[in-house]
């Protein structure tokens, strides 16, 4: 269950506990008045009702400020290099793309629509939230070939920048790292692969990437694939590392979460430190 949903769930029960109060119990309560010298004592809430009177605000004013205003979002995964690093800590625009009701995700209120080059959350069909860019909007004919985007028959031009390493930790299950604690000290866990970083163009938008050159397999290519109204093409920047619309399809528009527009902190779990240098910046 995603945090969300849990969060209607307790604020949901917590109302109703405190709506059942003041409609039923606390009238029962006031009729049991009782009379210690000279002053009046009603009979004693229940714990339950105390807890639910405590709670109902706090968490109605977190769900309001997460499903409708920001959400904050920690970046899992190295898929969005060299825009995002695994360990950012970023905040999501709620109310981009209109107010949407809680875990249905129907739009109430109609602000505004994905463009080009936006970086999104959105809701994926494994329970998770991601976060991609957006490369095509409904109706847009989308090819990728040899590495580089064809958009409505315009190629996305792509300006070499420089050449660089995509460190990662790799990821093992829990028994790997008990038996490397005893077994394997000198085991390195970082994996690292050149990669080129290059600027790429979306229309009126520039955006860095990561591409590994001297790979070109067959599955990274594909041919004038049509997104369908109400959906969008995503792809990640860290182009040769990430799952995407080239591999599971398109996000539908009632999925998304919001704008990816700030990184507010930033974890380096290889170096146990925080990189300063990337808080406060804005998500181009």
């Amino acid at each position: 269950m995603r945090f969300v949903e849990m969060l209607v769930a307790a604020t949901a029960v917590s109302g109703f506990i405190c709506l059942v109060d003041v409609l039923f119990l606390k009238h029962r309560r006031m009729k049991q008045l009782a009379y210690v010298g000279s002053y009046e004592r009603v009979a004693k809430e229940p714990k339950l009702v105390e807890y639910a009177r405590s709670l109902f605000p706090v968490l109605l004013v977190v769900l309001i400020l997460r499903s409708f205003i920001l959400e904050p979002f920690k970046i899992p995964s190295g898929s969005m290099k060299p825009t995002l690093f695994e360990g950012d800590f970023i905040l999501v625009n709620r109310f981009t793309y209109g107010l949407r009701l809680p875990i249905v995700g129907n739009k109430i209120m109609d602000v505004g629509n994905p463009q080009k080059g936006d970086v999104v959350v959105f809701k994926h069909d494994n329970g998770k939230d991601l976060i991609k860019r957006v490369i095509g909007l409904p109706g847009d004919h989308i090819e990728y070939k040899e590495k580089v985007l064809y958009i409505n028959g315009i190629k996305a031009e792509q300006t070499f920048e420089t050449i660089t390493e995509d460190i990662s930790l790799e990821v093992k299950p829990a028994s790997f790292w008990l038996w490397r604690l005893f077994f394997m000290k000198d085991y390195n866990p970082l994996v690292g692969k050149k990669v080129d970083q290059k600027t790429e163009q979306l229309e009126q938008k520039s955006h860095a990437i990561y591409v590994q050159t001297e790979s070109l397999s067959p599955h990274y290519r594909f041919d004038d694939v049509i997104v369908p109204a109400n959906n969008y093409f995503v792809m990640g920047d860290n182009r040769d590392n990430s799952e995407d619309s080239r591999y599971w399809g398109f996000v539908k528009d009632e999925d998304l979460l919001g704008r990816a527009f700030l990184i507010w902190m930033s974890w380096d779990s290889i170096h146990s430190d925080i990189r300063w240098n990337r808080m406060g910046k804005a998500i181009q």
